[in-house]
């Protein structure tokens, strides 16, 4: 089936034909036979590279082209980041939603697609979003998560308001891994697409004693150049031309592997010094010089820790072909088109709160899907690694035979129940309790349960009795209205417990205190903290005893409540010296963390510190702007002093504080001191800039911001969500 005969823009099959898009690949085909462009829905569960995105792509400028709005939901920023730009530049006005979760961003209804995370179209529903009833088509892109315990009640909820509010609307739900597929489908009564086909071939195998075995072909030999099984797959694939891909279980294994990748390749192209200089001009810990080092022998590490300039480094670079080997936790599995000819599965355990156990094997065909690079490969492997023959066999069982699991409604937990119930309560979709049990029923959890006993309606009674009981709604009779607290709780986009623990803390707290409510956000649900290392049980304790009088929680008891304290209160130390203006590198060192896992904990703790300031405004108003101060400190790792200064477009941390040294401590100096005092700390044209701003000329040329300004506010605790933090 050619692309020209489909009924598409013009514009659009001019960039397909730059692109050398001409055919449809054959799951293609079968999809354009489903209907998806007649309005039927449809759930497309083919391999990764076959094409997927395309046909959701190829849908949406059919839906523009007749008057229509296209929401695609992604799992992860970065993958939304990335279809941005896929979208962009193909004649449709695209938009990205990453902004604060407390805002209806109507803006994005200008634009004729939407990219965004589940959680932000959650927050957009809540917050009303009014363009939210245009969407004619949404697209679901990886949407097995609807079985993930952290966020597939999110996504499932989303769609179920979605379908509701939308009752025409087209849904296309794509997906490589799903085990039970028919089910999904019914759910969403969808066509269902599925197939085997790949443009690479796959070749799936077990490397076992200097050889990948695999079930239908001959066995591959691998020369032994070095001791170790991992660094011996890479150098055979680089030595042949290929690139490889080494899923590891942790950040400490993927950086090990680094170094022994890069002390085994000893690469000298130019194209890796560019990417080197790159990252040390970045770094300012010793991760990213360590990363610098590897990539400028070839290889290269990817995990939350590496701060987002440092990761694109690494992408890019590994797109382009320059970097051969990048060795990373399961995050880069999740969605990022990042193929390689092999990829190494080499650690299958993964430790949990039980001990070690194996990896899914959802997640083992995810990371597998990224083997064979379209137009460049011949084919793709994905290889485990052996100990031994029986372990060679086991594996090839539970992972290369093995389908991947059936995915499970969330909807029964009843901690993740009691944020979506209020939001149906607050945002008028259910006004009583049978309301809220006939929404319920439009869930996949209820498609599952037909004709079972589901124990839901029990469950949601409790959650309805709870939030009743926190004044968070009123019920009269079975009519239920949600009330300034709940509706505020609900917008705000925050666990209804961590409202609680944050309002109980306000109420008992005698002064406002930094430490008391950085450490009081640590303990809710919705801040993951920091884990406790050994030495830092000393460290801890010896703060605690210093600062006691300034913690809005007493000491708990008991050895679990006791180590979740000393974790809070770990986490809560990290943004004080983050808000002291101490080094990120400094910062490093003290809590074995990375810079993306600073700026992960100081966007997490900006949203929470904004929510505790609503909160306050409505139950402890002296409170609120010490609050609010507080968010601007942390947000841009400041101490109160230059708060006057922050304000001020194209001034930052380090901007600010040259201000500050320099005599210029509040707008009024720098209006008096003109232009040749600024010029000397600011250089001329931020000068300028600040200068036209405090005499209220409208700023001027906007100053460019600075390198290493803290993020602005958006919703990286997702990232939480999403998995970086391994």
């Amino acid at each position: 089936m050619k692309v020209a005969d489909l009924p598409l823009p013009q514009t659009l099959k001019t960039r397909y034909a730059e692109r050398g898009i001409e055919n449809l690949y054959p799951p293609q085909e079968a999809c354009v036979a489903a209907g998806i462009f007649e309005g039927k829905n449809l759930l497309c569960a083919i391999p990764t590279a076959s094409g997927k995105t395309i046909v959701a792509e190829m849908v949406m400028h059919r839906h523009i082209a007749d008057g229509g709005k296209c929401l695609y939901i992604v799992p992860l920023r970065a993958l939304a980041s990335e279809k941005f730009e896929d979208f962009s530049g193909k004649g449709a006005k695209v938009g990205v939603a990453t902004g604060d979760l407390d805002r209806p961003d109507a803006y994005l209804g200008r634009n004729d697609i939407v990219v965004a995370t589940s959680e932000k179209v959650d927050s957009l529903l809540r917050n009303g979003a009014p363009w939210l009833s245009e969407i004619t088509l949404l697209v679901v892109d990886e949407c097995h998560l609807i079985g993930s315990p952290d966020r597939g009640a999110t996504l499932e909820m989303v769609i179920a308001k979605l379908l509701m509010k939308n009752p025409g609307m087209q849904v296309i739900a794509l997906s490589a891994t799903v085990g039970n597929p028919g089910a999904l489908a019914g759910w969403l009564n969808a066509a269902l697409v599925t197939s085997e086909w790949r443009p690479v071939d796959l070749r799936e195998g077990v490397y076992f004693e200097g050889a990948i075995h695999f079930a239908e072909r001959e066995d591959r030999t691998v020369a032994g150049k070095s001791r170790y099984d991992d660094l011996n797959l890479v150098l055979d694939t680089v030595a042949e031309g290929g690139q490889c891909l080494v899923f590891v279980s942790s950040r400490r294994n993927a950086e090990a592997f680094a170094k022994r990748a890069a002390g085994g390749l000893k690469l000298s192209e130019p194209a890796l010094d560019t990417a080197a200089a790159a990252i040390e001009h970045e770094a300012q810990t010793d991760l990213g010089r360590t990363l610098a080092l590897c990539v400028r022998n070839g290889a290269a590490f990817h995990h939350a820790g590496l701060s987002s300039a440092e990761r694109h480094i690494v992408e890019e670079g590994f797109r382009k072909g320059s970097i051969r080997v990048i060795s990373s936790t399961p995050t880069l599995a999740a969605g990022l088109n990042l193929p390689a000819r092999r990829v190494v599965i080499r650690d299958y355990l993964r430790f949990g709160d039980g001990g070690m156990a194996p990896i899914p094997v959802g997640e083992y065909k995810q990371m597998a899907g990224r083997a064979g690079r379209p137009h460049l490969d011949p084919y793709g492997e994905a290889v485990l690694i052996a100990k031994s023959a029986d372990g060679a066999n086991d594996l090839f069982e539970n992972y290369i035979d093995a389908p991947p699991e059936e995915i499970a409604s969330q909807c029964n937990a009843e901690n993740a129940l009691r944020s979506h119930v209020l939001s149906l309560i607050a945002t008028g979709f259910s006004r009583s309790r049978p309301d809220v049990l006939a929404f319920m029923d439009r869930t996949f959890y209820a498609y599952e349960h037909q004709g079972r006993r589901s124990t839901i309606h029990e469950t949601i009674e409790r959650v309805i009795d709870w939030l009743c009981d926190k004044e968070m709604v009123t019920a009269l009779g079975d009519r239920l209205e949600a009330t300034e607290y709940g509706t505020l709780v609900s917008r705000l986009y925050i666990d209804p417990r961590s409202a609680e623990t944050i309002v109980d803390a306000l109420a008992k707290a005698p002064d406002f205190a930094d430490l008391g409510l950085l450490e009081t956000l640590a303990r809710t649900p919705d801040m993951l903290t920091l884990y406790l290392r050994k030495d830092d049980y000393e460290v801890v304790y010896r703060f605690i005893d210093e600062h006691i009088d300034e913690l809005w929680t007493g000491l708990p008891y008991g050895d679990d409540e006791m180590q979740a304290f000393f974790c809070s209160v770990k986490t809560a130390m990290l943004l004080l010296n983050w808000s002291e203006e101490v080094t990120e590198a400094m910062i490093c060192e003290r809590f074995n963390v990375g810079p993306g896992d600073i700026h992960n904990k100081v966007e997490t703790a900006v949203w929470l510190i904004h929510a505790a300031s609503r909160l306050a405004s409505l139950f402890k108003r002296p409170f609120a702007q010490p609050i609010a101060d507080l968010e601007i400190r942390v947000k841009h790792g400041i101490k109160k002093e230059l708060l006057p200064l922050i304000k001020l477009r194209g001034i930052g941390r380090v901007r600010a504080r040259r201000l500050f040294n320099a005599g210029l401590t509040t707008p009024e100096e720098i209006r008096a001191a003109g232009i040749g005092a600024l010029v000397p700390v600011l250089g001329e044209r931020t000068a300028a800039s600040v200068l036209a701003q405090v005499q209220g000329k409208g700023g001027g040329k906007t100053a460019p911001a600075e390198k290493d300004e803290a993020p602005r506010s958006r919703q990286a605790f997702l990232s939480a969500f999403c998995g970086d933090e391994e």
